[in-house]
């Protein structure tokens, strides 16, 4: 099974995009700006849990 931070760091991506184009949609800057943050914590998080799953000899990676 892949790691939580993984899977966390996934859903993380998927509502920053979200967030993102409902920013580029309603013209709202901030929440634009907090959606591309939020997609770049998911994908730090994402390559953490890759990272754990390495050591751990998964090779689902």
């Amino acid at each position: 099974m892949p790691d939580h931070d993984r899977v966390e760091g996934a859903a993380k991506q998927m509502g920053g995009s979200l967030k993102e184009g409902v920013g580029k949609m309603t013209g709202d800057e901030k929440l634009k700006a907090e959606g591309k943050a939020d997609k770049f914590e998911g994908k730090v998080q994402n390559t953490v849990g890759g990272v754990k799953d390495s050591m751990r000899g998964d090779k689902r990676v």
